[in-house]
């Protein structure tokens, strides 16, 4: 049996307007694949739904959909479950571990855009709750397939 825990997340962001929602999606659950914590790494997978948290906005005098122009930024999240295997660690050890790997990848992808992504432990009620229907799922690609059982069966 695997030793493992699971952690529920969200993950929000601001990101440029022509972002692919579902590629951020996967940059997101792929960059906790393997979580380093000090000189020592362990394996995690996300499985959640990525979604846009703002709505196009209607231009001046109304008549439809603006398009964001290039300098308005998007505000995304990523709602979900983070399961983890290895040695037990405290939740705020785990959520901090992936703060950090997530916030590299965010920031190396997109560029600094004024502030870092903020990564928040929830509750798992949350995730039922908080997740549109219309949010992409998206799993951490190539996780260990225990990892993947794990996480599924929360989703």
């Amino acid at each position: 049996m695997l030793d493992s825990m699971i952690v529920p997340l969200l993950v929000t962001t601001d990101l440029p307007p022509e972002t692919d929602l579902a590629g951020f999606g996967r940059l997101v659950a792929d960059a906790v694949r393997l979580v380093r914590h000090g000189e020592t790494s362990y394996a995690g997978c996300l499985h959640g739904g990525v979604f846009w948290l703002d709505r196009p906005r209607m231009p001046p005098g109304g008549g439809g959909l603006s398009v964001p122009t290039a300098d308005e930024l998007r505000f995304a999240a990523l709602i979900g479950y983070l399961s983890i295997s290895g040695p037990r660690r405290a939740p705020r050890e785990v959520v901090s571990d992936a703060r950090e790997a997530i916030t590299r990848v965010v920031a190396v992808s997109y560029g600094e855009l004024g502030s870092p992504a903020a990564v928040m432990a929830i509750r798992a009620e949350d995730v039922r709750e908080r997740t549109p229907p219309t949010a992409l799922r998206v799993r951490t690609a190539g996780a260990d397939a225990g990892l993947v059982a794990v996480a599924r069966s929360y989703v």
